[in-house]
């Protein structure tokens, strides 16, 4: 009886660490090549692309990274890695090149957008609506 007791004990305890264990402990640094990287925002940020950017946003990208960037939406649950923040200071540290590729090549749970979003304007727009979310 004190033996069941004890691996019952146990087995509650392991599923309970990894229910709650931190989803990215596998998540791996997101290398992104030197010339993409340098690549220079050919839409100037201002009202209309952010705007732009902002509409792409709702339809594409909204429902995992949710509705203010923190990577709390209604489908950020479901993934296996941790959804992006966008609000952090080390997403907002990289390169507008940089967020471009991501978006274009995705990784994992995040899928490729470069046909979903077809007009690299449109990416480009995004990466602007995305500096907005500090």
């Amino acid at each position: 009886m004190k033996k069941q007791l004890i691996m019952t004990m146990s087995i509650v305890l392991a599923i309970t660490l990894l229910a709650f264990a931190p989803r990215n402990m596998d998540q791996k640094p997101w290398p992104v090549p030197d010339a993409d990287k340098a690549k220079v925002n050919p839409v100037k940020s201002d009202a209309t692309s952010i705007g732009n950017g902002k509409n792409v946003y709702n339809t594409q990208c909204k429902s995992c990274h949710g509705a203010k960037g923190k990577g709390d939406g209604p489908k950020a649950a479901q993934l296996d890695t941790e959804c992006g923040d966008f609000t952090k200071a080390s997403f907002q540290a990289q390169t507008d090149g940089a967020i471009f590729y991501k978006i274009n090549t995705g990784r994992k749970d995040m899928p490729s957008f470069k046909k979903k979003i077809a007009e690299p304007n449109d990416v480009w727009a995004l990466v602007n609506y995305l500096r907005t979310l500090k």
